[in-house]
């Protein structure tokens, strides 16, 4: 077990309390090293990297190493992982081309906070083989990725909060294929055409404009930094943040949730909004369980949380929010600073 300081957010959360978090994170774990929502529930490829990030910050990296070991030995021969999977069997086949990319954000991440080079190394096959599955469906007239694909071919359609997602994903896997001594000049350019659809083709986009991620996503993934960043954030502040609870996860919906609010803290820390960051990190500790799990929301108008779960992902988000916060792991910035621009 690595050993690691721990991040601590002075009068929100301490260091013991982030360990509680990623040990109810690895409570979840099973035999073969997946990493379910739940206990007993589905295990899909990119909130299983979410949580694996979150064990090397909370310093579980042999559970976490676990966890990656389960995306390399899951992958399938095209470079592509199917998107659901509950005890190990597949309950569906597609593959969703943001889950297939986002490995290369966990072995970066990795190799950052441990320096296990060594590990890195040995997933970096299964990582290229995942990024060139995602390229091969970069197929929009304007560098857009197509978000799904299975046997018959892609769904034809782009999301923006996913190929936002992989626009990040590719910025760590040219960055890691330096690293690996394997550059991939071909990745930096697929990732260049893709950041010019998400700054200026919308069109491009199905529209899912009453979802927040669709807001913050572009910001959190890189593709819009400075006062465009800015702009974007300020521009729909009011419809989604509910003082003193978080963000909301849909904007026509009472309902408040932990991960969105989290990854809304990475994405305000990116552009240096600390102190709007560290607010609404602070807000969203109602969703909280004494154990160090969290759920994943709250209905606001009768004070519900719901769905009743305590999510992997929403505590994972939780503590990747307080790394990038407190700057404590080598790992904190990787949505912030560590990407090719």
């Amino acid at each position: 077990m690595m050993r690691a300081d721990l991040p601590s957010v002075p009068g929100v959360v301490s260091a013991r309390d982030i360990r509680r978090t990623a040990e109810s994170i690895a409570a979840a774990q099973e035999p073969d090293g997946a990493i379910p929502w739940f206990g007993g529930g589905h295990t899909d490829p990119w909130d299983h990297i979410e949580s694996a990030m979150a064990l090397t910050v909370g310093g579980l990296w042999d559970v976490a190493r676990d966890a990656y070991i389960w995306s390399a030995k899951a992958q399938r021969s095209d470079g592509s992982w199917p998107m659901q999977v509950r005890a190990g069997v597949i309950e569906n086949h597609d593959a969703d081309t943001n889950f297939c990319a986002y490995l290369a954000t966990g072995v970066l991440h990795a190799l950052d906070v441990t320096g296990d080079t060594g590990f890195a190394t040995e997933m970096w096959p299964t990582v290229r083989a995942g990024i060139d599955f995602v390229l091969g469906l970069q197929l929009g007239a304007h560098g857009e990725i197509h978000w799904s694909a299975n046997e018959s071919g892609s769904s034809g359609e782009a999301l923006l909060t996913g190929c936002s997602s992989i626009f990040h994903s590719l910025g760590c896997a040219v960055t890691l294929a330096e690293r690996m001594g394997d550059p991939r000049p071909d990745w930096a350019a697929a990732r260049d055409r893709l950041g010019r659809a998400l700054r200026h083709h919308p069109e491009a986009f199905l529209d899912k404009g009453r979802y927040s991620m669709d807001w913050y996503y572009p910001v959190l993934g890189g593709a819009l930094r400075g006062a465009g960043a800015a702009d974007r954030i300020a521009q729909r502040w009011n419809e989604f943040v509910v003082a003193d609870l978080g963000i909301r996860c849909v904007s026509d919906a009472p309902w408040v949730t932990g991960a969105e609010t989290c990854e809304l803290v990475l994405a305000l820390d990116a552009i240096g909004d600390t102190a709007a960051a560290t607010s609404l990190f602070t807000a969203m500790q109602h969703l909280r369980e004494p154990d160090g799990s969290y759920w994943t929301g709250l209905v606001f108008t009768d004070g519900k949380r719901w769905p009743e779960e305590r999510t992997t992902w929403t505590a994972a988000a939780v503590v990747l929010a307080a790394d990038a916060l407190t700057r404590t792991t080598a790992g904190n910035g990787i949505f912030r600073d560590t990407l090719p621009r």
